[in-house]
């Protein structure tokens, strides 16, 4: 299975990308995982994603479903078990989506209640998807 972060703009903060790049070493341990990050969204952007038409794709939106860390790890491990070969999760920048990715997302999902910046989510959401893994693969990390 492999796991695509689609983020609108750059990671800018050398720490967040720091954050990033371990989340996502460790990630690796368990699934493929490509970081895509679109310089904006226009059509022109959009258009050179290519996201395999049976991905599973998951919106980060703030009125989204929530789930626990033991919630999401049941969901992403039951995709995994069904054999789903691409799950995209699409990381806005602070003005969101435009409308042809958010028609894209079969799904949406929300990291918390409260508010944050968009690139501190994009780290949140990459801690998750590793708990998630270690969670299924019964490492003592989540604990």
């Amino acid at each position: 299975m492999k796991i695509r972060l689609v983020m609108l703009s750059k990671t800018r903060r050398a720490e967040t990308r720091t954050l990033l790049d371990d989340y996502a070493g460790r990630i690796r341990h368990y699934a493929g995982i490509e970081i895509n990050e679109l310089r904006d969204g226009s059509p022109a952007a959009v258009r050179k994603l290519k996201i395999e038409p049976g991905a599973t794709v998951m919106l980060l939106d703030a009125a989204g479903k929530q789930f626990t860390s033991e919630q999401f790890a049941r969901w992403l491990g039951g995709l995994r078990d069904q054999g789903a070969r691409e799950v995209a999760f699409l990381c806005g920048d602070a003005a969101g989506f435009p409308d042809e990715l958010r028609a894209s997302a079969k799904h949406k999902i929300s990291l918390s209640t409260l508010t944050m910046p968009h690139e501190f989510a994009r780290v949140v959401l990459a801690e998750q998807i590793y708990r998630a893994f270690a969670i299924l693969a019964g490492h003592p990390y989540p604990k």
